[in-house]
C-alpha cells in the first residue's frame, strides 16, 4: 500500500490541489502504518508537498499508544484520536482528509453483523461507506484493503449507497483455483463521482 501510494504521488495519477496533503489512517492500531509511510515518504517522494497524519481508532489504549511513540520520537504533523466510525453525529466525521487509508478496518466492522439501533437497524458494513464519504472533498481517494472480500464485493459495499466510484486498484501475485482466478488480498482506490 506504502509503495502504491508514493509511486501514484511520484508521477502517478495521485495528485491533490492542497500544497498539504492530508492522510487519515481509518483504524490506526498501534500507528505503524503512518509512521512507516511518514519515513517512506521521508526517503522516496519527490514532491513538494508537506504530510499531515491523523490515525483514528475505536480504542482509547490504541490513540495513547500513538500519541505516546510519535512523542517518544518527537514526530511532528501527526495526530491521533479516538472516533468510532460506527456512531452517528460525530464532529470528528466533519474534517475532510486528501488520502483515506483502510487496511482492515472494514473487514473487522463486516464480522459483526448485529442491527444497529442509531442507524435503523443496518450492519455497520452497510453504514461505513456513507459515515467515510463525510471526511471526503471533491479530490479525495479512499484506498481500502481487504482480506475477507472479493475485489467486486468489495467494490459493491462501498458503492452501493454513496456517490463513491472505482478510481484505481492494486494489482496482487494472483492464483487459479478451478478455473477462478483470484488473490487472497484486494486493494481498491475509490472517488467521489
Amino acid at each position: 500500500m506504502i509503495q502504491y501510494i508514493i509511486d501514484q504521488l511520484n508521477g502517478g495519477d495521485l495528485n491533490f490541489k492542497d500544497s498539504d496533503i492530508t492522510v487519515l489512517d481509518l483504524g490506526t492500531g498501534n500507528g505503524h502504518f503512518l509512521f512507516q509511510l511518514n519515513s517512506d515518504l521521508e526517503e522516496e517522494y519527490e514532491g513538494s508537498q508537506k504530510f499531515h497524519f491523523t490515525g483514528i481508532d475505536y480504542s482509547p489504549d490504541s490513540v495513547a499508544f500513538c500519541q505516546k511513540i510519535a512523542e517518544t520520537r518527537d514526530l511532528q504533523g501527526f495526530e491521533f484520536k479516538q472516533v468510532d466510525l460506527l456512531k452517528p453525529d460525530q464532529s470528528f466525521l466533519s474534517n475532510k482528509f486528501n488520502l483515506l487509508v483502510d487496511k482492515g478496518t472494514l473487514d473487522a466492522i463486516a464480522l459483526n453483523q448485529e442491527p444497529l439501533v442509531e442507524f435503523d437497524g443496518r450492519t455497520g458494513m452497510e453504514v461505513y461507506a456513507e459515515q467515510i464519504v463525510q471526511m471526503m472533498n471533491a479530490d479525495s481517494k479512499l484506498l481500502i484493503t481487504s482480506c475477507n472480500f472479493t475485489e467486486s464485493e468489495l467494490i459493491k459495499v462501498i458503492t452501493q449507497k454513496t456517490n463513491l466510484r472505482v478510481w484505481g486498484k492494486i494489482d496482487y501475485p494472483s492464483f487459479e483455483f478451478g478455473g477462478v482466478k483470484g488473490a487472497t488480498i484486494c486493494s481498491v482506490v475509490f472517488s467521489l463521482s
